[in-house]
């Protein structure tokens, strides 16, 4: 008895060594990538705050990159580079047809996974200059943010429909602020949610106007840029903003690579909707963040897995997609 016993122990204790040995020699699961934008955005810091809820709810490493933007992040997802990322709607459409920014190539490793919020161009100049309108941006210096961002990608465009000969400038977007104080810059553009962390510091140290887009000039914005829709910034978004901020704007989603496993996607999908209270903390247009703004997607396709969560919960799925 006593050495069927000992036999016993001995062979439960191979099984349990073996078993400890197998999850050390497990690799651990590859990190997930989100890809953002610059740092000074929204883009970021919803970012840094997705990751966190998603690391704790996957229970597995999820980590934010700063990037240039949208345009950038559509690359980085078709090399696999990153799996997840930020993308606005106008950017991540020319990116799908090739054209513009993508010159020719097509990317189409993206799926829709959720909406985020209103993207929002932000006009605004020093206001020592005393800018009320679109139009007085001509001859002048304007900061348009990363090259390859929506605003970098798109303000020329607006400023071109519009005929406005401005002289616009590249770089990182929170090197923005500085330059508008500093002189080196007349005027900027934030093209993206609100508020924008580095305006707000802006604002509040540095007097500015936010210089309106006429409602002509937004309909012949909006013909010859179907993608474009109206967009407000209300009061208060801003210290000294003291009306409504009519505008233009493009809508951001958070999209994923294509070959995601389907079920890892829903529970990203659930993760970010269950926590979205929390993500407000860290962004606060994060409020924008529901179900039902799935249906502004109208041009680009869903992940498998964000789509068997929405059919779940009983939201309708967008159908004008591109193919």
């Amino acid at each position: 008895m006593t050495n069927i016993f000992r036999a016993t122990c001995a062979l439960l204790s191979a099984v349990v060594l073996a078993g400890i040995a197998a999850c050390e020699d497990a690799p651990a699961a590859e990190p997930i990538v989100i890809a953002t934008a610059s740092p000074g955005g929204p883009y970021l810091a919803y970012g840094q705050g997705l990751a966190r809820i998603l690391t704790r709810e996957l229970g597995q490493e999820v980590t934010a990159l700063a990037t240039q933007g949208p345009a950038q992040n559509v690359v980085l997802l078709e090399k696999k580079q990153v799996m997840l990322g930020f993308v606005t709607t106008g950017v991540a459409l020319q990116g799908w047809n090739g054209n513009d920014w993508a010159k020719g190539t097509r990317y189409r490793s993206m799926r829709v996974i959720f909406p985020m919020y209103d993207t929002a161009f932000q006009f605004v100049a020093a206001k020592r200059l005393g800018l009320h309108w679109l139009d007085d941006f001509s001859g002048l210096r304007i900061g348009a943010g990363p090259r390859a961002g929506t605003g970098g990608t798109y303000v020329p465009e607006v400023l071109n429909a519009l005929n406005i000969k401005a002289s616009v400038r590249f770089g990182a977007m929170e090197s923005m602020g500085g330059q508008l104080t500093e002189g080196d810059l007349d005027g900027a553009v934030f093209a993206t949610g609100f508020p924008v962390p580095v305006l707000t510091s802006l604002i509040t140290m540095h007097p500015v106007d936010f210089v309106r887009p006429s409602p002509d000039q937004i309909a012949v914005i909006r013909q010859k840029l179907p993608e474009i829709s109206q967009s407000l910034v209300p009061a208060q978004t801003y210290p000294s903003q003291e009306r409504d901020y009519p505008t233009i704007g493009l809508y951001n989603f958070a999209v994923a690579h294509k070959d995601l496993p389907d079920d890892l996607v829903y529970k990203i999908v659930k993760a970010t909707f269950d926590n979205r209270e929390e993500l407000m903390k860290a962004q606060s247009s994060a409020k924008e963040t529901v179900p039902a703004n799935i249906s502004r997607d109208t041009v680009l396709p869903l992940h498998p897995g964000a789509e068997r969560y929405y059919r779940e919960i009983g939201v309708p799925i967008p159908a004008v997609q591109a193919h």
